[in-house]
């Protein structure tokens, strides 16, 4: 696995623009992560067609580096013991509006991803699953107002990481557990 420096969203960003793709980087990459998290099953060459993206076929004849590094570094990072996994946000010196909405688009795509891995609130999870994708649900209808910097600033980032952990534990619960009927040996 080539995961090699992580990708950034700018520089997903100017990828899909080139591409033409219709999609930001943030939507995509929380459709790859959820699709992911939900058990679907790509690799790093045909994950957009299991999210239902599909290029023309001139950028799909052309090996891009980016997207399967992106595919590549998701994979790991959900499977990261150390719990390394972030969503793909502009950075930190982007206004905080941006960023905001950003994490909206996140969201949302994250909750794509798992319809298309077969995942809904009635998939049999856990009270504390149910809940998670119910928040997340509720974060991608969401429409942030600022009014102090300082605390908005602080409210973003307990909002990442609650996505963050909540990626991770309805990743554990998804995938990581044997499925009911499962004899374990």
């Amino acid at each position: 696995m080539n995961t090699g420096s992580p990708v950034t969203h700018a520089q997903l960003g100017e990828l899909l623009a080139n591409l033409r793709f219709g999609v930001g980087p943030s939507d995509l990459h929380g459709s790859l992560t959820g699709y992911l998290c939900g058990g679907g099953v790509a690799d790093s060459h045909d994950w957009l067609a299991a999210l239902e993206l599909d290029p023309d076929d001139d950028v799909a004849a052309m090996p891009q580096p980016v997207l399967t590094n992106l595919y590549e570094q998701c994979a790991a990072w959900l499977d990261d013991p150390e719990m390394g996994f972030e969503p793909l946000l502009p950075p930190a010196d982007t206004a905080l509006e941006n960023r905001a909405d950003a994490l909206v688009e996140w969201c949302r795509g994250f909750l794509g991803g798992l319809g298309l891995a077969g995942v809904s609130r009635q998939h049999g999870l856990s009270a504390d699953g149910a809940e998670i994708l119910k928040d997340f649900g509720i974060i991608a209808g969401t429409r942030f107002e600022y009014a102090d910097g300082e605390e908005d600033e602080t409210a973003l980032t307990e909002v990442i990481e609650f996505i963050r952990v909540g990626v991770l534990l309805l990743h554990a619960e998804l995938v990581s557990t044997p499925q009911a009927g499962a004899t374990l040996h």
